[in-house]
């Protein structure tokens, strides 16, 4: 069995490890998977587990970076201006500051390795600070930046010079614009190897960082329009209330970010499964090895970033005895705990006539 599909590549991290990982027995845990390289084909950069940590570290390091400076600069600016819009987004940015720093605490807590207490690994750490991220700093944002437009709605008219919010917009655009192009391409990448779009690799990918900050900055860069639009109109008109109104979109815009981050981690949280792409792949691969005839079930759930959970009941091909049977099945096994996407991976024998899987179940 080689983890290597004979067509194109459905998913570019369930293609084969150069040289071989240490065997483990069940339940063991993970395996080191530092020294395990993924390759694409004989023209293409080898990547390995920690490529694709390093990349959304630098990723999110990159937008907490950006969004602190910014944050500072919109406060010093919305002070000066007294605008609500531009108030409201000092208030995104602190917000945003906040959650790539959650992010980060996220990628660290959801590397650990398994241990007897945690034998699937701590990668769903990553869903539950990527949940205190969105629920309490996206939240928060949209909350102050609402109440901020409220508030200012029929406030009185006074003079006021715009210009140092707009130079601080400007800025904020450039940097904010620098670190969604990051999030991009990584997202590009990855989703190139699956013949999907970047947004559709940043929606269903099992990387709660990359879609945080992908969406985050997207966010960000939508507000720094509204407000500038807000601001605009305000010193056009001489009409306080387009100021506000600009605020109250962009805490609802935060609103809508933070429930759709909160449901995506939800949804890993409670246990997602994979694709009917990925789904069908490694129903594949199992059905293609000599020594299995048939797959009568098959689960495949995320338990962590790119980490998957594989349970599988199956027929060994002959009449073998049972000594054989266990060899065979770790054997099995430890092919796809030798590839780092996958956390674990247990076989065991299906029940007799059990219904048997084909390529089109899910």
């Amino acid at each position: 069995m080689s983890l290597k599909p004979s067509i194109a590549n459905p998913q570019h991290h369930l293609t084969p490890s150069h040289g071989t990982s240490a065997p483990r027995a069940r339940g063991a845990g993970q395996t080191d998977s530092s020294s395990s390289v993924l390759t694409h084909g004989p023209d293409q950069d080898q990547k390995n587990s920690d490529d694709d940590h390093s990349g959304s570290l630098v990723t999110v390091l990159i937008a907490v970076g950006a969004n602190f400076i910014i944050a500072i600069a919109k406060t010093v600016a919305a002070f000066m201006t007294g605008s609500a819009s531009m108030i409201a987004e000092a208030a995104h940015s602190w917000a945003d500051t906040g959650n790539g720093t959650l992010l980060i605490v996220a990628e660290k807590k959801s590397i650990k390795p398994a241990d007897k207490s945690h034998p699937l690994g701590y990668g769903k750490e990553s869903y539950v600070w990527s949940m205190i991220a969105a629920f309490g700093v996206f939240t928060a944002g949209s909350i102050v930046s609402i109440y901020t437009g409220i508030k200012e709605w029929n406030a009185a008219e006074s003079e006021t010079n715009y210009t140092i919010g707009f130079i601080v917009l400007a800025v904020a655009f450039v940097l904010e614009g620098f670190s969604l192009i990051q999030a991009y391409r990584q997202s590009k990448k990855h989703g190139e190897a699956l013949d999907i779009s970047a947004l559709g690799y940043v929606m269903d990918t099992s990387n709660p960082t990359l879609r945080g900050v992908f969406f985050e900055d997207l966010a960000a860069v939508i507000g720094l329009v509204i407000a500038a639009m807000a601001m605009g109109m305000h010193a056009y008109t001489g009409e306080p209330y387009w100021d506000a109104l600009g605020s109250i979109i962009v805490g609802l815009l935060l609103g809508v970010v933070a429930i759709f981050l909160i449901s995506r981690n939800r949804d890993f949280l409670i246990g997602y499964r994979v694709t009917e792409r990925m789904h069908n792949y490694v129903l594949e691969e199992l059905l293609n090895h000599p020594d299995i005839d048939s797959v009568s079930y098959l689960h495949l759930e995320w338990v962590g970033p790119k980490k998957i959970f594989m349970v599988a009941a199956v027929d060994i091909a002959g009449n073998q005895k049972e000594a054989h049977i266990a060899q065979k099945f770790e054997e099995i096994e430890n092919l796809f705990r030798s590839n780092p996407t996958f956390q674990e991976a247990i076989l065991t024998l299906s029940v007799p006539n059990a219904d048997i899987l084909t390529l089109s179940d899910v």
